[in-house]
């Protein structure tokens, strides 16, 4: 009997395992659908000091690239931001679960709900498990997002660049440039992501002495978008870095020896504004592209079961 039980065990763990990871996929690719425009535009800001604005960069855009620019690198994006918010997802849950089951041994919560420092490590441990793929993912975006136009171009698609980009110091030293950032940032931003809409989530159940699965669906819209301007105001600044460090030249034509030099010179040319550039469009963007995603993940795992 307790072999039966344990299978048994064993199989809903899987089954969870597999609702987590198949609602953020589907949640992925609406987030990347919603969102590619606005990134675009964010992307630049950060990287070409020929901008003044967001509204003058998305003109420029529009008028020299034609309305198909503003989806430039969305197949790597499509694909991979899919699976990168699979693994957030299923990454989020599996921390929860792991702290839910701590709570109830050491009797610190009966019911196994976690605090809120509980979320945010488990969003943060998301963030990092995700950070293995992200890198890679939005290094090879912004590559394809930034590059001259028309028969200038360096790159045919998203397989020229991961070849182009590994030739230049290898698989590390290319393809995975501005990794410890990258990490820094999946950490900070997904701990307060997922915290923020757990916190919004909960305290609209006990206001209204409802089950969480009874909030409609414009509600959980709402707090997801809530909580992608959390996710982006706590970890604005490490994305501007990455940003810089992904787009810089390799050998003589290389600016920045690491992380921490990127930080000291956008500070010593730009200042404090230096690491905000862009958080407009990004702001503005994040509210639908959470929504969207928060949304048709809790959605897909409510008809999951």
């Amino acid at each position: 009997m307790e072999v039966v039980k344990e299978l048994e065990e064993d199989g809903k763990g899987v089954e969870r395992v597999v609702k987590d990871l198949s609602a953020g996929a589907v949640g992925g690719m609406a987030q990347v659908l919603l969102g590619q425009p606005l990134d675009i535009v964010k992307v630049r800001l950060q990287t070409r000091p020929e901008y003044t604005g967001a509204l003058q960069c998305a003109r420029s855009v529009w008028k020299n690239e034609g309305p198909l620019a503003f989806y430039k690198g969305t197949l790597t994006p499509l694909v991979g931001i899919g699976a990168c918010v699979s693994i957030q997802f299923g990454a989020f849950h599996y921390a929860r679960r792991i702290f839910e089951s701590r709570n109830i041994q050491n009797s610190s919560r009966k019911d196994g709900s976690l605090s809120y420092p509980q979320y945010f490590l488990s969003g943060a441990f998301a963030g990092v498990a995700n950070s293995v793929i992200s890198g890679p993912i939005e290094h090879v975006r912004i590559r394809l997002q930034t590059q001259p136009h028309g028969a200038a171009r360096l790159y045919s698609g998203p397989v020229d660049c991961v070849r182009k980009l590994s030739s230049h110091g290898g698989i590390l030293g290319g393809l995975y440039r501005g990794e410890a950032v990258t990490i820094l940032r999946e950490a900070q931003a997904y701990g307060f992501w997922f915290l923020s809409f757990e916190y919004l989530m909960n305290a609209d159940a006990k206001r209204n002495r409802i089950a969480r699965e009874d909030i409609s669906a414009p509600k959980v819209a709402f707090y997801g978008g809530l909580a992608g301007e959390a996710l982006w105001l706590s970890s604005y600044p490490f994305d501007v870095v990455k940003s810089k460090m992904q787009t810089d030249g390799f050998g003589d034509a290389k600016r920045y020896k690491n992380m921490r030099d990127c930080f000291a010179q956008t500070w010593r040319h730009e200042g404090w504004r230096g690491f905000w550039k862009g958080i407009t469009p990004t702001l503005v963007r994040a509210m639908p592209v959470s929504a969207g995603t928060f949304a048709v993940v809790e959605m897909t795992m409510r008809l999951l079961g």
